[in-house]
């Protein structure tokens, strides 16, 4: 079942798996919040073509950016910096204000 497109300023949570195969969502990015800056385009699913698999249905990408305390902690918290990445759409879930993972059912 596909969900609707995420909008730029949702809040939301990258997946925890770890999956043994190929994936494209840095490590030390999973289980942190970020905000969904834009959707990048459709395209098929690179961990599918990693295994010579045609990664359809194509899937979202999103950039996100992180606040880089979320990331690397408190001692960043005095200036702003910011990370951004590309990820997927099924690595990520929408996210409520206290860091619970919101019902996309």
């Amino acid at each position: 079942m596909s969900r609707p497109p995420l909008a730029a300023g949702v809040s939301v949570k990258v997946g925890t798996a770890d999956p043994a195969t190929h994936c494209r969502t840095p490590f030390y990015l999973r289980g942190k919040r970020g905000v969904v800056v834009r959707a990048l385009g459709c395209y098929p699913n690179p961990e599918a073509l990693a295994y010579h698999k045609p990664g359809l249905p194509p899937v979202t990408l999103y950039q996100v950016e992180f606040d880089a305390a979320e990331v690397w902690g408190d001692r960043l918290r005095e200036a702003p910096y910011r990370i951004m990445a590309d990820i997927f759409e099924h690595w990520l879930e929408p996210a409520l204000p206290d860091g619970r993972q919101g019902n996309t059912a």
